[in-house]
């Protein structure tokens, strides 16, 4: 699952530098710098998801050690 969430988290991140060339920063919510803007929030929840992901496993973990 740890390499998963990682690959995931990868995958979103180069998402986003790919999109962050297709924005047209001089109309950025015209045409297909829209669908780049979207693609990046969309990329950066997935980033927050897969964390918020990781972490409640590794609070899982620790409470089945600890009983």
């Amino acid at each position: 699952m740890k390499i998963l969430t990682i690959i995931i988290i990868i995958i979103a991140l180069g998402l986003i530098g790919f999109n962050l060339t297709q924005v047209d920063y001089n109309n950025p919510f015209e045409g297909q710098s829209t669908v780049a803007i979207i693609t990046i929030v969309a990329s950066l929840c997935v980033i927050l998801m897969m964390s918020i992901l990781r972490i409640s496993k590794r609070i899982e973990q620790k409470v089945k050690e600890s009983k």
